[in-house]
């Protein structure tokens, strides 16, 4: 099973601890944390259920490419990173 890692910066708000779980993609593997956790849902993902602009996806240290569909593929034993992008000028 993969697993699901959410930043720190969430537990200020919601108990967001790692996951364990089944999915071929980054979108399954997310939609199995919110089933459990729901309130994390609209923290992560937009009204469109992509990425929200300010929130960062690693699959492996490496981006996310697709934030629209979230169709990135996931392995059993991948580590999916969501924390909060940092931007500014």
């Amino acid at each position: 099973m993969a697993t699901v890692a959410f930043t720190r910066h969430l537990e200020r708000f919601l108990q967001a601890p790692p996951a364990e779980v089944e999915g071929a993609t980054v979108g399954e593997a997310l939609a199995a944390v919110f089933a459990s956790r729901p309130m994390l849902r609209g923290y992560v993902l937009d009204d469109q259920g992509g990425l929200r602009r300010h929130v960062a996806c690693y699959v492996n240290g490496q981006p996310v490419r697709d934030r629209a569909r979230l169709s990135d593929p996931v392995a059993a034993a991948d580590r999916i990173y969501v924390f909060q992008a940092l931007t500014g000028g």
